[in-house]
């Protein structure tokens, strides 16, 4: 059979010429862009969503979430799928088990007894909740959450003489090489970012101020990492509210020299350091971006209680939902969640950053 020939070019077994360079070109192009499309979809908004968003968790029922008894064996009312949760946690931090006791329709009411274990919820002669087993009465258990939702822990000496000690304290010697800092201001570079600097108020956990200016900072590939995760957070309706970011060395000795032995695993260890001395780690949570109010989380911020762990199962449908959007979008640019605190995130190049203690006054502000 005659080979047939078009324009100087073979012809395939079909009888069909090969595409031209310029096809190849424009075809080559098409999968290029078909690829990045399909990147950019599966980086999209969506795809952070931790399923469908759940309904709030009904008045009558609400104020009865939380934790009961302790300190070993604590009762967890929670609510999902419509139906109240009660889970018993056993064990601490390091071996913690859960075993689902009862499921509770939410129309009933909070006073009636469950069928099955007989539990039963009522308000104690001294006005606070509990949850009743059999003949055990067990408190509803506040973990130092004060009245305007902040955390407070009872120093283990005055802040005045730790804050002394901190600022004569010299941070530990490190083996580099590191990448030269570049700090960088987050609340110019978005409007959408919010800042509620806890430390730089009386509204801490140690209950003084320990920065001098509320501002926050982190590492410039950490800060554009952030702009990428609130890009993706505003078509969903939220944007990020920062507690903390950058922190000067002798802050995380402050912290760590003032609080409780039983406090120690959500402070950093000075002799270490902390990442957020890297200015790699970012405290935050969610704000509404119609009411600009923060979002309810299963814990407050700085809480000290297993509340505060990612993975906790307590809480309201609609605050593990939040909780877990935010883990999703930090973690889908680089941050880490840490163990035991769902708003504190490491980005994955903190070990390439020195240890840093500048005070935020001796740091040039930036801005786009």
């Amino acid at each position: 059979m005659a080979r047939i020939r078009s324009g100087g070019l073979s012809a395939n077994r079909h009888g069909f010429p090969p595409p031209s360079p310029l096809k190849l070109l424009v075809l080559c192009c098409f999968l290029v862009a078909f690829a990045s499309a399909a990147v950019a979809f599966s980086q999209s908004s969506d795809s952070i969503l931790p399923g469908p968003k759940p309904a709030d968790t009904p008045a009558q029922w609400k104020k009865w979430i939380g934790d009961y008894g302790g300190p070993f064996n604590v009762y967890i009312v929670s609510d999902t799928d419509g139906k109240i949760l009660i889970t018993l946690r056993t064990g601490t931090e390091n071996s913690t088990k859960y075993r689902l006791l009862e499921k509770i329709p939410i129309p009933d009411l909070p006073s009636r007894p469950s069928k099955v274990q007989g539990f039963q919820f009522k308000i104690g002669m001294d006005g606070s909740r509990e949850l009743v087993a059999g003949d055990v009465r067990n408190r509803q258990l506040d973990y130092g959450v004060d009245s305007g939702h902040v955390a407070r822990i009872h120093p283990t000496r005055p802040i005045a003489d730790v804050r002394r000690e901190a600022l004569a304290a010299t941070p530990p010697a490190e083996k580099g090489p590191f990448r030269k800092p570049d700090l960088a201001e987050l609340a110019p570079l978005d409007p959408a970012i919010h800042l509620d600097i806890r430390y730089a108020t009386s509204d801490d956990f140690l209950g003084t101020p320990v920065y001098t200016q509320a501002r926050a900072f982190l590492q410039r590939p950490a800060a554009e990492a952030l702009l990428r995760v609130l890009r993706k957070l505003e078509p969903l309706g939220y944007g990020l509210l920062i507690h903390d970011a950058y922190r000067p060395w002798y802050v995380t000795k402050i912290f760590w020299d003032a609080t409780p032995p039983e406090g120690k695993i959500f402070v950093a260890d000075p002799a270490q350091g902390s990442r957020h001395n890297r200015g790699c780690a970012v405290d935050l949570t969610l704000y509404d971006l119609k009411t600009g109010h923060p979002v309810e989380m299963p814990g407050t911020y700085d809480e000290m209680s297993p509340r505060s762990y990612p993975d906790y199962p307590g809480g309201t449908s609609l605050q593990r939902w939040h909780r877990d959007l935010l883990r999703r979008a930090m973690e889908s640019e680089g941050f880490t969640v840490y163990d035991y605190e769902w708003w504190h995130f490491d980005y994955k190049d903190w070990r390439e950053y020195p240890i840093l203690n500048i005070p935020f006054e001796n740091l040039k502000a930036y801005s786009n």
